[in-house]
């Protein structure tokens, strides 16, 4: 099934008309969320953003775009963190060259960063999923590839949010970060696996260490650029009791009336 977007492209015929083509066709459209709430490192800001940087320059990505039935792919890039901080860093951009894989890394590198307290992964899946139902693009696949490293502690449920999602035919894969894990939560691949991911074909790729970034953003855009089995692909995650996915919404609550902070 494909899935239009809003906006649709027009064309002047020879008669001085306009004609609607429709949205563009891609192989799938892709948003990439990546986290920049307080629970990240300042290294761990630089260490994500490059990490995408390098791999949306590199041969194998584009390889991956080319090879596609299409070959091309739409993409864009947000940062967020609580509730009401969701931004887009790089609009909707057509990849469907070395340059234009290029052009988009470049505007990334060139951007600041900001920040704020809290962690709203459900926040960030909605605004990601609007940002696809608004997209100029008829994709075979949506996918939202969110990273973070910390659990949802604020704005709605994040299993509200994934099942609303992925009713909708969108895949979240996640990127969950264990270099220097919340407190609230130290097993955020299990978070991750439990409470956040779902959708055709939906993966983790666990980082635990900062030399592991680039390596894990490259393998995970194609991925989901190709569209290609998961299995043996990810870092397994060990059996465990079910995690309990309002962990960080108790952990909040607790905290709140000593730490303000945490409202921002």
């Amino acid at each position: 099934m494909l899935f239009a977007g809003l906006t649709a492209a027009f064309l002047i015929d020879a008669g001085g008309g306009a004609q609607a083509t429709g949205p563009v066709s891609v192989d799938v459209a892709l948003v990439v969320a990546v986290d920049v709430s307080a629970s990240m490192e300042p290294d761990e800001f630089q260490l994500q953003r490059s990490g995408y940087v390098e791999a949306i320059r590199h041969p194998d990505f584009i390889r991956a775009v080319l090879d596609g039935a299409l070959g091309r792919i739409a993409l864009t890039y947000v940062e967020w963190s609580g509730p009401e901080l969701q931004r887009v860093v790089v609009p909707w951009r057509l990849i469907d060259s070395a340059d234009s894989a290029s052009a988009f890394a470049d505007a990334l590198a060139g951007q600041g960063i900001l920040q704020s307290q809290s962690t709203s992964i459900s926040a960030a899946l909605d605004f990601g999923a609007g940002l696809l139902d608004r997209a100029p693009y008829a994709a075979d696949r949506r996918v939202i590839d969110i990273s973070g490293d910390g659990p949802n502690n604020a704005g709605r449920p994040v299993t509200a949010a994934r099942d609303d999602i992925v009713r909708r035919g969108i895949a979240i894969n996640g990127l969950p970060i264990l270099i220097s894990p919340s407190p609230t939560f130290l097993a955020m691949d299990r978070y991750y696996r439990d409470c956040v991911i779902g959708g055709p074909g939906a993966f983790i790729l666990p980082i635990h260490a900062a030399d592991e970034f680039a390596v894990a953003t490259h393998r995970k855009l194609i991925l989901e650029v190709a569209g290609a089995p998961t299995s043996g692909a990810v870092v397994p995650v060990a059996a465990a009791p079910p995690v309990d996915c309002l962990v960080g919404e108790r952990t909040r609550d607790r905290l709140a009336p000593f730490y303000p902070q945490l409202n921002q």
